[in-house]
């Protein structure tokens, strides 16, 4: 299953025309020339099997960001190959892990992750997470944030349904300063939730 994902990425960069649909020539997109080398680049990894300095994981693969340019890459289309990729090597990772130290450190590794993310999911509602320190500061609607993470904490504690992409692409209304939550560590723990979801599914 791995192979076959990689592979239709693989062949989704390398033919032509282009990989992805472009917007309109004035309109921005992805920078195509970043977008296909670091798909060439993951690829590359993918297919050696070795842990160099070049080694590309889940996470850089999740964190990846493109510059805008007119007549880029679709926006949508190359974020939904990325989670695709992100997936991939999740399992990969998940795979190794389990092949090298066994099935209990990896089970391990996502209770550790789980207790962490559990711990700050059962604080109270308007309490999950810090407020901006400048006043003006965009920040994220509490409401909003809180309704995700109660979706959490029923995956995780309830078994219920929530699929990776929602948090993936999960937006919040916009706040000011401490009416909201501070984004970065919002986002710094949706990293976090992504990446335990990515490897359990």
């Amino acid at each position: 299953m791995l192979q076959l994902t990689m592979a239709r990425l693989a062949s989704d960069a390398d033919r032509e025309p282009a990989p992805f649909e472009r917007v309109g020539r004035r309109e921005l997109g992805y920078n195509v020339r970043q977008v296909d080398q670091f798909l060439a680049r993951a690829r590359e990894h993918f297919n050696s099997h070795e842990a160099d300095g070049g080694r590309i994981t889940s996470r850089d693969v999740r964190a990846m960001t493109f510059e805008p340019a007119r007549g880029g890459y679709d926006p949508g289309a190359v974020d939904a190959a990325l989670d695709r990729l992100e997936d991939v090597f999740a399992q990969r990772e998940r795979d190794a892990l389990i092949d090298a130290e066994g099935e209990e450190a990896w089970l391990g590794q996502i209770g550790r992750v789980s207790a962490v993310l559990r711990a700050r999911l059962h604080r109270e509602p308007g309490e999950r997470f810090r407020r901006p320190t400048k006043r003006n500061a965009p920040s994220y609607n509490i409401e909003d944030v809180d309704a995700l993470c109660e979706e959490l904490l029923g995956y995780l504690e309830r078994d219920q349904q929530l699929s990776v992409d929602v948090v993936r692409r999960a937006v919040f209304r916009e706040a000011k300063g401490e009416e909201g939550y501070e984004e970065a560590q919002v986002d710094a723990f949706l990293d976090r939730a992504v990446e335990l979801m990515a490897a359990i599914d």
